[in-house]
């Protein structure tokens, strides 16, 4: 593994992105800034992060023969990777919100965004990035549900072993993929999940509120929610949030 250490840059994936244009890199080669200029989420939302407090980075893994059919392992990969690592904190109430944030308290504690290159049915090429918060310990007001590890602990954490210890559990998840034991990788998937079996609030993409509980996620990634009358709906990303 090869570590890019930046002080700065548009986006960790933007950089990696780049990067493999111009030359050859390792499967797997990491980035890591102390501060983004234009850090991004899900959805097109913008990650916030004070320079220097929290862990930021990104991953480039080369991929061999991974069908495109099977994206959300990655997804479950990286995600359960980071829920396994973090459970050495004792972080309260740790989980993973579908499709990929990381929660403890119902509150943020980090986020994933995976970039895929794809020719034709076969993903060759992934850029994860992964934005958590470590040492910061004031948010802006637009952030009420953001909270970091030092907020949860009250104890500083040294980044650069952290991203080291992390980036193993990563890669020791991604193992059950090489292994092609998807199934395993998918129960650890599920059984993270947050607010599983709890009756909750939604809105589907029709604006439609309603009360639900979360049963699972299929192996393509979809959220399966069963309403009030007893049946399930299979919602795809962007097609549901949480209220």
């Amino acid at each position: 593994m090869y570590l890019f250490k930046l002080d700065a840059t548009d986006s960790t994936n933007s950089y990696l992105r780049q990067l493999s244009k111009n030359k050859e890199l390792e499967k797997w080669t990491v980035a890591t800034a102390d501060y983004q200029t234009e850090g991004r989420g899900q959805k097109g939302a913008v990650w916030h992060s004070d320079k220097g407090k929290n862990l930021i980075c990104s991953i480039l893994l080369k991929l061999d023969d991974f069908n495109a059919a099977d994206q959300f392992m990655l997804n479950c990969a990286v995600s359960v990777g980071i829920h396994h690592y973090l459970k050495r904190y004792n972080l309260p109430k740790l989980s993973i919100k579908w499709p990929n944030d990381i929660m403890s308290v119902s509150k943020k504690l980090g986020g994933i965004l995976i970039e895929n290159t794809l020719i034709s049915n076969k993903i060759n090429q992934c850029i994860i990035g992964i934005g958590i918060n470590i040492n910061q310990e004031k948010f802006p007001d637009d952030l009420p549900m953001a909270v970091s590890i030092k907020q949860l602990t009250q104890n500083d954490t040294q980044l650069d072993i952290f991203l080291q210890d992390l980036l193993n559990s990563i890669q020791n998840k991604f193992e059950l993929i090489f292994e092609k034991k998807y199934e395993e990788l998918w129960f650890q998937y599920e059984s993270s999940l947050y607010r599983k079996d709890k009756a909750h609030m939604f809105e589907n993409n029709k604006g439609e509120q309603f009360m639900g509980v979360i049963r699972g996620v299929t192996k393509e990634g979809t959220l399966l929610i069963e309403r009030e009358d007893a049946s399930i709906d299979a919602f795809n990303f962007k097609e549901v949030r949480y209220l």
